[in-house]
């Protein structure tokens, strides 16, 4: 029972993301999705500081770890594909806690306060949660439940999502709208996991 929903679990946090987080914009005044980040939707002081982790980081890390439950408790499967269902969990885990402690106001800020310094360290861990992943679906002996397409798919996915995460970090520095290119690469990433889902039912 559990795990005939937990497969679409995957599917279900990409969807809920994309809607949870227009919801949330509805309710910030301005809020704009080629500006600024998904995060500064929580931010401190924001108008959805409270709503935003309430509707999107919190029941999506449920999904992401129910998600990841369900490849981890996998049989007959290469330990890789176990290992990469630890690495969907840490994703979840990382996103209650980058909902727990929000970011601050100013994104760019030099003196980054101690609840941002964590939702930080936790969005770097949610990044490398699902650049691993897939790797390792990539190079898993595994070929009974992971067609060839698929382990394609995950290299792309792995390259274009790092690629991204390159652009945004210069867009940073520059301060030239980097949150474009931070969906961009998340959505990546998210649509791997979504694939994923699909190919496991």
């Amino acid at each position: 029972m559990f795990e005939s929903i937990a497969v679409y679990s995957g599917l279900i946090a990409t969807i809920w993301i994309f809607i949870g987080v227009y919801v949330a914009s509805r309710f910030y005044d301005g809020y704009s999705h080629s500006k600024q980040f998904c995060s500064e939707l929580g931010a401190t002081g924001s108008p959805t500081e409270k709503l935003s982790p309430l509707i999107n980081n919190y029941p999506l890390g449920f999904l992401f770890c129910f998600f990841g439950w369900y490849l981890a408790q996998l049989s007959n499967v290469s330990t890789l594909v176990n290992v990469s269902g630890w690495l969907v969990i840490a994703h979840g885990v990382g996103t209650w806690v980058a909902g727990y402690f929000p970011m601050d106001a100013d994104p760019f800020t030099k003196n980054p306060t101690f609840n941002c310094k964590v939702h930080s360290w936790a969005g770097f861990i949610m990044l490398l949660s699902l650049v691993a992943a897939p790797i390792l679906i990539a190079i898993s002996p595994t070929t009974d439940i992971i067609p060839l397409y698929f382990r394609v798919f995950s290299v792309i996915s792995v390259v274009a999502a790092i690629y991204y995460l390159f652009t945004m970090a210069k867009a940073v520095k520059t301060q030239s709208n980097p949150s474009i290119h931070q969906r961009i690469s998340y959505g990546i990433q998210l649509m791997w996991l979504s694939t994923f889902s699909i190919v496991l039912v």
